[in-house]
This record gives structure tokens, sequence and C-alpha cells, in this order.
């Protein structure tokens, strides 16, 4: 397990439009807001969805291609080949209510809104490198630095 530790910093909340693509929104927002970390989580509607299912080092495609609500996007920001990389799950409903869901992938098309609310992870920077085994990039923590007091001895 890798581990590291930080305070909250700014809090970021935008609205997305019509025909926008959520992941790339998603990541512009991280970029204006020069948020090297953070999470974020967002409601809204799709007119179309892209969502991944991840097996055997690739994701398989699962596209929907009608109206949904967002029920729930989480994920977070972090720093990928120096570049503000967003990286989010998503859970939408139909119209008679069945729940889909998965890994976000571009061409996740805004109907008529999506509200974000990324919160900043302060004195951080999460960076991703790719592991050979699971052919993914992955966060890797650095330690945070961190201050040692000396107790004075009588």
């Amino acid at each position: 397990m890798e581990f590291t530790e930080s305070k909250t910093g700014k809090i970021v909340f935008a609205r997305f439009h019509e025909d926008e693509d959520l992941l790339e929104t998603i990541t512009n927002v991280g970029e204006k807001a020069k948020a090297p970390a953070g999470f974020f989580f967002l409601i809204g509607t799709l007119k179309k969805a892209r969502m991944g299912f991840f097996r055997d080092g690739e994701y398989e495609t699962i596209e929907m291609n009608q109206p949904l609500e967002i029920v729930s996007c989480l994920g977070n920001v972090s720093i990928k080949e120096n570049k503000v990389f967003a990286h989010a799950h998503i859970a939408v409903s139909d119209d008679r209510g069945q729940i889909f869901g998965g890994h976000v992938m571009p061409g996740c098309i805004i109907g008529a809104t999506g509200e974000l609310v990324l919160v900043e992870a302060e004195g951080i920077k999460l960076l991703r490198k790719f592991d050979e085994k699971i052919k993914l990039y992955l966060w890797s923590l650095a330690k945070a630095p961190r201050k040692v007091r000396k107790k004075n001895s009588l």
C-alpha cells in the first residue's frame, strides 16, 4: 500500500453545457483550476454514454445512444504524462430507471446540463505511472515530507 495525506484546498463549481464531452470538460476544469490533485462528483444528463469495463489489460466499451440521467459520477484528478488527467466512474439511468455504469470514456456527451464540484487536494501532486503488469496508469504516491520535532531534554 502507498499512502500520503493532504489538506483540502479550493472547491470549484462548474456547469457543463449541452454537447460538451464529459471527460474532456472535467479535465479542462482541472487545468483551469490548476488542480494537480483532487476529487470530484457530478450530476446531470447525457445524450450519449461511452463507458468501459476493464478486463485482461484493456477496456471493453459499452455505448448507450439515448437520453440518460447521471445518477452519480465520481472521480479524481491527477497528473499523467505532465498533463491534468481526470479518472471517473459513472452510473446512469434510462427512462425506466434501469441503472448502468462503468469507467467514463471519451464520447460521453452532455445533455441538458452537468454540475461538477471539484475539491482540490492542497500541497500534493498525484502522479500516474504506467504499470506493466496491470496495463494501466496508476497512482504513484510519493511520501509526503514531514517535520520532525525534537523534544528538549532537561
